[in-house]
């Protein structure tokens, strides 16, 4: 075991969110590609979701009293870890079909990985949480692996 993951830390491995279902609208595909720039007819109208749209689709929307202090919402998947400061680690994002206005669709995350590396500065904890997003049908629509590492 190593020196900041206790057991009782990496109990929660394979601890799951609820599933979080939500409509797909043409408007909220409207205003996802206004406010990225995207430029394309079909996303500007409405007819498909652009790439990385499902991100903020399931978001909670909460009050502001409700965010840290960089902006960001409370994630309530995760543990207490005893090292706090939050870097990005890597996203990785597989499509396996598109997403359009009247989708159905239901995200499950789950934390898959907790582990410990020595950086330069001192030791990091990285973790990963795999959000899988399926149709009505339960056909997978996306997968997406996120990396963090806390110093």
């Amino acid at each position: 075991m190593s020196a900041l993951l206790s057991e009782q830390l990496l109990a929660n491995v394979g601890r799951s969110n609820p599933p979080r279902r939500e409509l797909v609208t043409r408007r909220d595909i409207r205003k996802y590609a206004v406010a990225t720039g995207n430029r394309q007819r079909k996303y500007l109208d409405g007819d498909q979701a652009p790439p990385m749209f499902h991100v903020p689709l399931f978001w909670d929307i909460v009050e502001l009293d409700q965010l840290t202090p960089d902006g960001v919402s409370i994630d309530t998947l995760l543990p207490k870890f005893p090292l706090e400061k939050a870097m990005a680690g890597g996203l990785e994002i597989e499509y396996h079909r598109d997403i359009f206005p009247g989708d159905w669709l239901t995200a499950t995350r789950t934390l898959t990985a907790i582990y410990e590396k020595q950086g330069r500065s001192g030791p990091l904890i990285f973790y990963e949480v795999i959000m899988n997003v399926v149709d009505d049908d339960g056909q997978l629509v996306i997968r997406e692996k996120t990396t963090r590492i806390l110093r």
